[in-house]
């Protein structure tokens, strides 16, 4: 595609192509895109035992949808990194860092709002207001 042009464009559809084959490489090349994806899973088996309500499912749907989301992101920039320099430079590192560091800070907080969805769903702790 040339920048600023329709030219090559492609259509909506096979744009989602796109998407699915770039998740589905993701899948298949990145361990930690499966760890998320198996506490993903994992979550919402536990959210069906625990017999969720709405509001709670909105939740946790959220949490593990940003979650994957931030770790393909962090996937893409470290690709990125990866075509811009192969030597060991210390911006590449920080960049690596930094994107690995934002999947870690979304991950303890997805963490955090699990528990706090279940011990309530379990009657653990009280009501919301």
């Amino acid at each position: 595609m040339i920048p600023g042009s329709n030219k090559d464009h492609p259509s909506f559809i096979r744009s989602f192509g796109y998407a699915i084959e770039g998740f589905v490489t993701a899948v298949k090349t990145e361990r930690n895109i499966k760890v998320m994806l198996v506490a993903g899973v994992l979550t919402v088996i536990v959210g069906f035992v625990a017999k969720l309500q709405l509001i709670s499912w909105a939740l946790i749907a959220i949490c593990i949808g940003l979650v994957i989301f931030a770790e393909l992101c962090n996937t893409a920039m470290e690709a990125i990194v990866d075509l811009a320099t192969q030597e060991l430079h210390p911006l590449a590192k920080r960049a690596k860092d930094i994107a690995a560091a934002s999947v870690y800070v979304l991950s303890i907080t997805a963490a955090i709002v699990g528990i706090l969805v279940f011990a309530h769903d379990f009657g653990l702790i009280g009501s919301w207001h």
